[in-house]
C-alpha cells in the first residue's frame, strides 16, 4: 500500500499528477485545492489512498493529511465512491463541507456536481458524529460560525438569485466572513460580486 509519495511534480493534467519518485513516474488523482499546489518541476509531498478494484489500481492523493482523512470518511458512505469524495473536495473546501454534514444542511451537499439529493441525506445521515474534531471548526462550533453573521443568508439569497451557484456563492461568504465578521449585506453583496466574476 502506497500511503506517501515526495516527488518531483513532471506534469499536471486536469485532475491528476504525475509525481517522479526515484525514476518513477506515479499518476495520482488529486482535488482541486490540491492541484492547485502543484506546480511542474517543483517537490511536491502528498499522503495518498489506493484504491484497488478487479480492472485497475489507483492513487488518489492530498497535499494535507485532513483532506485525505475526509476523503476516507466520504468513501465509507454508501454509494460514494472515490470520484465523487474527490468532486466534494474540490467543490467545496473542506470546513464548508465538514460544516455541511454537521449542519444537516443537504441542499448545499446537493448543489455538487454528482451528489444527488438522496446522496446528500445519506452523507447526513451517516456521518453525523463521525466527522473529527478538527473538522467541527468548520461547523457551528468555530469561532466565525456558518449563521453567525444575521447578513450572511440574506447575502447569499441575493447572489444565488443572481444566477451564482450557490456552492461558490457559500464559498466566497465564508471567505469574506473569516476576514470580515461583522461585514454588512451590503458589503457581502459587492464584495461577493467581485470575487465570484
Amino acid at each position: 500500500m502506497i500511503a506517501y509519495l515526495e516527488g518531483t511534480v513532471k506534469a499536471t493534467r486536469e485532475s491528476s499528477v504525475i509525481v517522479l519518485c526515484a525514476g518513477v513516474g506515479y499518476e495520482v488523482f488529486v482535488s482541486r485545492p490540491t492541484l492547485d499546489k502543484c506546480k511542474a518541476g517543483e517537490v511536491v509531498e502528498l499522503f495518498t489512498r489506493m484504491v484497488v478494484r478487479e480492472d485497475a489500481m489507483t492513487l488518489y492523493g492530498f497535499h494535507h493529511v485532513d483532506l485525505q482523512q475526509m476523503f476516507d470518511i466520504l468513501t465509507g458512505v454508501s454509494g460514494v465512491g472515490p470520484k465523487l469524495a474527490l468532486a466534494m473536495l474540490s467543490q467545496l473546501p473542506l470546513q464548508i463541507l465538514a460544516g455541511a454534514i454537521l449542519d444537516g444542511d443537504s441542499k448545499l451537499l446537493s448543489s455538487v456536481s454528482g451528489v444527488g439529493k438522496r446522496t446528500a441525506e445519506r452523507l447526513v445521515l451517516e456521518l453525523q458524529g463521525k466527522i473529527p474534531e478538527q473538522f467541527r471548526a468548520g461547523s457551528t462550533t468555530r469561532k466565525t460560525p456558518l449563521h453567525r453573521n444575521p447578513h450572511e443568508r440574506d447575502a447569499i439569497d441575493a447572489l444565488v438569485a443572481l444566477g451564482y451557484r450557490e456552492v461558490q456563492v457559500r464559498t466566497v461568504i465564508a471567505e469574506l466572513l473569516s476576514e470580515q465578521p461583522e461585514a454588512t449585506t451590503d458589503l457581502l453583496i459587492r464584495k461577493g460580486l467581485s470575487k465570484l466574476k
